[in-house]
């Protein structure tokens, strides 16, 4: 294990990584070295329990989750409201099912590709 500091939009990281077969891998653990304000929380990245992902297309914030775990939906409804670029875009079900999990929260700042809500 190495252990370095990485900053990050002024903000310093004291980091563990582990070396691989001679490449780095991820960071095993991340601790602020300092104090940090309100930084964005992007949604964790949870595997899918069963059925198709529905990731984010760019990143934003969650306005609103207009669906929950059980929910019958139907092609084009509208699941997730996200906030992106000072305008509200809504992510709609590519196809009918049953929503069998549901990653995000109102108020979540998202990345690109986070898994949004997984559809069966």
């Amino acid at each position: 294990m190495k252990n370095l500091k990485i900053t990050v939009n002024g903000v310093a990281y004291d980091v563990q990584v582990e070396e691989v077969g001679g490449s780095a891998s991820a960071p095993v653990a991340a601790a602020p070295a300092a104090p940090v304000a309100s930084a964005p929380k992007a949604a964790p990245a949870a595997a899918p329990t069963s059925g198709e992902p529905l990731n984010c297309p760019m990143p934003g914030t969650i306005i609103s989750v207009n669906v929950s775990a059980g929910q019958q939906v139907k092609l084009g409804d509208v699941v997730v409201v996200l906030e992106a670029m000072k305008m509200e875009n809504e992510i709609k079900a590519p196809k009918d099912g049953t929503i069998t999990s549901v990653n995000v929260n109102k108020g979540d700042a998202v990345e690109s590709g986070t898994l949004l809500v997984t559809i069966g």
